[in-house]
């Protein structure tokens, strides 16, 4: 199955509709949320981080089969069609309740040549590098690859510092273009492609010298909710989800979540699972932020994972999500 964005004001926004059984079809209202946006806008690569998950057909109304309906993503799938649905053409729906999706990249991903990154391994946070340039992801040499440029890697993709630089294809070699070699950071760039070396495609390596990072899994955050910049405030920790207690939780809070993300000014931090409860693990509890942290978990609190709380009282916040400035005038597609 494939997949697409119609009619959208971009490549990146419109009427979600999947190829099925030699022909394209839309995908029902029913439970669609910005997690399935999420989903799709990976997908899509290129498309970066969802924004908003659209409904009654925002983005016109299709005219062909109805191919999914309650879909129902948990955010980790590779593919639309990998998370649980009814099954195809299985829908109680007519095309004024045709799905959609609004994506961007991050700004805090989205680099000045239009290439971005990320780690093929076991984890979010140890693997093979890759670059996304010119329309395809490419490996790194490890042609002078060290923990130096690890470290800018590590940091880049919010994954903490790095502990290891592997090299010799440690996590398997790819089978697309070689990217970078004679790659020599400093260690104060912020981005890998930042970095001296030798130029894009031009190297003097095989895959068999593929090079990677073990990173020490820094916590990372987002959002669940309706959109992008408001939703329960979720940290990735020990390979998974949780949430945020509710117990101290303030604006000053809020504001730290809200720059973290690139979403503009905390304009509320709300409590009592307001944006729904959720379901794993409580990593956080009495929080509390000075408001000049960098991260969230920078902020004073009980420990990973020490709370006296329930998912009843998982916090959230609402955002003036300014971000969307960056789409325009900042960050390639």
């Amino acid at each position: 199955c494939k997949n697409l964005l119609n009619f959208g004001s971009t490549q990146c926004s419109g009427r979600v509709e999947v190829f099925y059984n030699n022909s394209w079809g839309t995908v029902c209202d029913d439970q669609w949320d910005i997690m399935d946006a999420q989903v799709v806008c990976r997908e899509l690569q290129g498309c970066g981080t969802a924004i908003e998950a659209t409904s009654s057909a925002n983005f016109g109304a299709g005219n062909n089969n109805i191919w999914l309906d309650d879909v129902s993503c948990s955010g980790n799938e590779s593919s639309l069609t990998d998370c649980p649905h009814r099954g195809f053409g299985i829908h109680n729906c007519d095309h004024g309740e045709d799905a959609g999706a609004k994506s961007f990249e991050l700004c805090h991903l989205c680099l000045t040549d239009g290439a971005r990154i990320k780690l093929v391994g076991s984890t979010l946070c140890s693997g093979r590098v890759e670059i996304f340039y010119n329309n395809s992801w490419g490996t790194v040499c490890d042609d002078d690859w060290g923990i130096i440029d690890a470290k800018v890697v590590c940091r880049e993709l919010g994954c903490g510092t790095a502990i290891e630089a592997t090299s010799r294809a440690y996590f398997g070699a790819g089978n697309n273009d070689i990217w970078l070699d004679d790659v020599s950071c400093s260690g104060n760039e912020s981005s890998l492609t930042d970095c001296p070396h030798s130029g894009f495609g031009i190297h003097n390596c095989n895959h068999g010298e593929d090079a990677g990072v073990n990173c020490t899994d820094g916590a990372r955050i987002k959002l669940v909710g309706s959109t992008l910049c408001s939703g329960r405030v979720e940290i990735f920790y020990n390979n998974s989800w949780g949430t945020v207690c509710d117990d101290d939780w303030g604006i000053m809070d809020a504001q730290v979540v809200c720059r973290e993300l690139g979403c503009g000014t905390a304009i509320e931090a709300t409590s009592r699972a307001y944006f729904g409860a959720g379901n794993n693990d409580i990593w956080l509890d009495d929080v509390s932020c000075s408001g000049n942290e960098s991260s969230l978990t920078d902020c004073p609190h009980s420990g990973f994972g020490i709370h006296n709380c329930n998912h009843g009282e998982d916090a959230g916040v609402n955002c003036t999500g300014d971000a969307d400035v960056c789409w325009n005038k900042i960050c390639k597609n």
